[in-house]
């Protein structure tokens, strides 16, 4: 039994064909327009474009086209009245040039259908769907269904839209949802539900079957048209079934990624939009066997391409090569499963090898460390430590990571093997994460075993550098103290004392050696391991050097005392306290290392004994004595000072002459008689101080001379014995304090409390009221230094010792040195000056372990940053 469709395929005229019905398929778009509207002298009614564009009405649930491709104002925005047949449509607007592409394409494509079965094309949409029978012809080609019992050849109205009504009833039937289309709309040819109907019988029957990575239909076809163009970017870039496909290359595209040798898409002139889009069109109808649905100038000559015209049209592209993708979506699988157990099994490998690398450098590294020597030196050991802090910042951490992603990728596999069904897969023996467990616990241990064994070596290091130190300290202030002794027991004559003190010399080259090499090199060591304390010895390098000075210092001063006595001894016309004072004088003045005097420290000495010259007396002096003894050496200034006070008086009665002559007879004395004089100020100064005064103004007659100190007279009598019994006593206090006698106990002991870094941060010393005796004036525990500088008076003398603390340049450290000062004020008296210049050796020598010596005669040289220069130098 025949189809309905093969039953009409002899007899499948319209009944209301026209002569025109007969023309060729390929009629002109103008000659189409008048075949769709021939014969009719009614219109389809007012079409708003916009609707068509965008809008609600239509079949399909939709209007044709897109309102998102015009802007207000545009030529095909806005409304107008559009009917088949009626003159407006020759005109040749944008409203029916979008229509006659949709509708040629439509036409095109069920003419496809149709020819599929043998029955012939329609020529004209309107007219051909208006009985019914073409719609009905197509739906049973599509859906491979009859529809039954039809009016083949309508002749009225009624019999068209029974028939189309079957066909309508059909697509509600199948679930299709059309929309404000009924047959009498297909049966008066309203051509914008008629479109909107094919549109979603396209979709339905073409389009929706499409998917594409779980998209489909419009979203699926145009995901599969990236994928298939993505190698061809960025001159081809589909984003949508409109402007994307404008120029033909993105259809060119699609033949060349499935069939290269139909084209050669590389040669192609990009910037031909005509050519490329017709020579796609040429080879998918000639070569693929895609029907041309599309006019080069539905792409190219408008502004923008319809797009359910485009679907349609690249829907063929898809179904012509969906076999292909299909082969090709199979080799994916394969390609991907094929993949996968490649991947697997290259994990399986990548884990034992990784697993036995692992293993392998743990081994290496402990065996390493069960072998490694013990460090000899500190840099040896330091070096064990750097490389032992440099392994778990790189090889551990590395380790580390590496463990974890061995456990991830361990389980990772049984993942896979899991998901996929395979067979299940362990790693080799000794190649298991717990092997790896077990081994990593052992190591963690000769880690630690390790790491102890390097801090261990590091401080028995320090401990054998400490002990050196100290052993070689105590060695060498032994034989410090052997010189010291043998300089405190000198005995014999003078040139005796000289032979043993030039012996006693020459032991402090191979002394200073002592200390320069071994010594040196042991602090350095000490100093490179960051040793800041030692339990074994209180001394340190620069205590060692400040030793070294002062006993290098005090065999020359011994030398040169013992050369100025035995000058001394042979000026027998001189008394010995004369001699005494001058020595004293010229020790505190002449340079320590030469025993000499430069012509300033002459003139200063010779002031303080109160013997003034003029400048230009004084280079004239000096040149003398130079010419003479080659230098102003102690025999010179001996043998000047013995010129000069051969004539002056000594004995008590010449000194009461003296002061009778300068008074005039009178028994006291005025400031006018020590101007007459000419008496240096400070000897008036000093004299003022110390002579008694009588206050009784009715002594003084009308006429005389005012007293000393404003109408107070000195009486002669009792000042000159004043004077001799203090210059006596201040001669005796010196010797005292020389001999080293005047340093009581207090003295010594504080200073060791000092040192020892109890309590107390500075010590101040001074002379007792009978200027024979050293002794503490004050001790205090506040480090501050200011408040230390504070202490000292402006115009008095003062010894002290300071604990000075102060930090290493680059924060290397902290370091504390003791500090001894000798404050002698400008403004202080110049008998005191000279008894404490004298008697600073006494106190000077006692004190051992000082590393810093300053004298300062203003504040301005007594400061933190003088100190410091100081401590760094040494």
């Amino acid at each position: 039994m025949l189809s309905p469709i093969q039953m009409e395929r002899h007899n499948s005229q319209h009944a209301s064909a026209s002569p025109s019905s007969a023309a060729p398929a390929s009629t002109s778009a103008t000659t189409a327009t008048d075949r769709m509207g021939h014969g009719r002298t009614r219109s389809l009614g007012a079409i708003n474009f916009g609707d068509i564009l965008g809008g609600s009405g239509g079949a399909g649930g939709g209007g044709i086209g897109s309102p998102r491709a015009y802007t207000p104002g545009s030529p095909m925005s806005g409304s107008m009245t559009l009917g088949i047949g009626s003159p407006n449509l020759g005109g040749g607007g944008a409203e029916y040039e979008w229509a006659d592409i949709q509708a040629r394409t439509f036409c095109k494509w069920l003419n496809k259908q149709l020819e599929s079965q043998g029955l012939d094309p329609m020529v004209d949409l309107v007219r051909d769907f208006s009985n019914g029978v073409k719609l009905i012809q197509l739906l049973e080609i599509m859906s491979e269904e009859s529809l039954g019992r039809y009016v083949k050849k309508p002749t009225l109205r009624v019999q068209k839209a029974e028939n189309a009504a079957k066909a309508l009833n059909f697509i509600r039937n199948k679930g299709i949802k059309l929309t404000n289309i009924g047959p009498e709309d297909i049966v008066d040819g309203n051509l914008k539900l008629i479109l909107g109907m094919i549109w979603t019988l396209i979709l339905r029957f073409t389009i929706a079957s499409i998917t594409e990575e779980g998209l489909s239909a419009k979203d699926g076809l145009l995901l599969w048209c990236q994928r298939k163009t993505a190698p061809y970017k960025p001159e081809v870039d589909v984003q949508n079934f409109k402007g994307s496909f404008a120029d033909g290359l993105a259809l060119c595209a699609l033949i060349h990624r499935h069939r290269p040798e139909l084209l050669d898409y590389h040669s192609l002139d990009k910037s031909d939009k005509r050519g490329n889009t017709e020579l796609a069109f040429k080879i998918a109808e000639e070569r693929l066997g895609i029907p041309r649905l599309l006019e080069v100038k539905d792409l190219c000559d408008v502004e923008v391409p319809d797009e359910r015209s485009v679907m349609t049209y690249v829907a063929e592209f898809f179904h012509k090569f969906s076999s292909e993708d299909k082969a090709e979506t199979g080799a994916r699988r394969v390609e991907k499963f094929a993949e996968l157990m490649q991947g697997l099994w290259t994990n399986k490998n990548d884990f034992e090898r990784r697993m036995s690398a692992l293993l392998s450098a743990l081994q290496t590294t402990q065996h390493s460390w069960s072998i490694a020597p013990r460090a000899a030196t500190y840099p040896e050991a330091i070096a064990d430590l750097s490389r032992f802090n440099e392994y778990k910042k790189t090889s551990k951490r590395g380790w580390v990571k590496e463990r974890q992603e061995l456990a991830a990728l361990y389980s990772n596999i049984q993942t896979k093997v899991k998901t996929y069904a395979l067979r299940a897969w362990e790693p080799r023996e000794g190649l298991r994460l717990e092997d790896l467990e077990r081994f990593w616990a052992q190591f963690l241990a000769a880690e630690a075993t390790r790491s102890r064994a390097i801090n261990a070596t590091i401080r028995e290091i320090k401990e054998a550098l400490r002990q050196s130190f100290a052993r070689a300290a105590e060695d060498f202030v032994a034989r410090l103290q052997q010189i010291e002794q043998a300089i405190g027991g000198l005995r014999g004559s003078l040139p005796e004392q000289k032979k043993t003190l030039v012996e006693l010399s020459s032991n402090i080259p191979a002394l200073r050696t002592t200390l320069t090499t071994t010594i040196s090199d042991l602090n350095q060591s000490c100093l490179e391991a960051k040793v800041e304390e030692n339990d074994y010895t209180v001394l340190t390098f620069d205590d060692l050097e400040y030793e070294l000075e002062l006993a290098e210092g005090g065999v020359k001063k011994k030398i040169a005392f013992v050369d100025n006595q035995m000058v001394s001894a042979q000026h027998t016309n001189v008394t010995p306290a004369k001699l005494e004072e001058f020595e004293a004088t010229f020790k505190h003045f002449a340079d320590d290392e030469l025993n000499i005097l430069g012509v300033w420290e002459m003139h200063s000495a010779l002031a303080s004994l109160g013997i003034v010259y003029a400048e230009e007396e004084i280079g004239v002096i000096y040149s003398e004595l130079e010419q003479k003894f080659g230098a102003v050496t102690y025999e010179a200034w001996l043998d000047l000072l013995v010129d000069l006070t051969k004539d002056d008086a000594s004995s008590p009665e010449q000194l009461r002459e003296a002061f009778r002559g300068m008074a005039g007879d009178k028994p006291y004395v005025t400031d006018i008689d020590f101007q007459y004089a000419h008496l240096p100020k400070e000897t008036v100064r000093f004299l003022e101080e110390i002579m008694p005064e009588e206050r009784d103004p009715a002594e003084v007659e009308e006429g005389q001379d005012r007293p000393v100190a404003d109408g107070q007279r000195a009486d002669i009598y009792t000042m000159h014995e004043t004077i001799l019994r203090m210059h006596i006593q201040a001669t005796s206090a010196t010797l005292s304090i020389n001999s080293g006698l005047g340093a009581v106990q207090e003295c010594l002991e504080k200073y060791q409390e000092l040192k020892t870094g109890k309590k107390l941060a500075y010590v101040i010393y001074g002379l007792s009221d009978d200027k024979r005796s050293i002794i503490v004036l004050k001790t205090s525990e506040d480090k501050d230094f200011d408040t230390f500088v504070g202490e000292l008076p402006e115009k008095e003398c003062r010894w002290a010792v300071y604990d000075f603390e102060y930090t290493l340049p680059g924060g290397e450290g902290i370091r504390n040195k003791l500090v001894f000062v000798m404050w002698s004020p400008d403004d202080a008296n110049v008998k005191n000056k000279m008894i404490f210049a004298s008697s600073k050796d006494a106190l000077r020598r006692r004190l051992e372990g000082i590393h810093i010596e300053i004298q300062a005669t203003d504040f301005s040289e007594i400061t933190k940053d003088a100190i410091m220069e100081k401590a760094l130098r040494r």
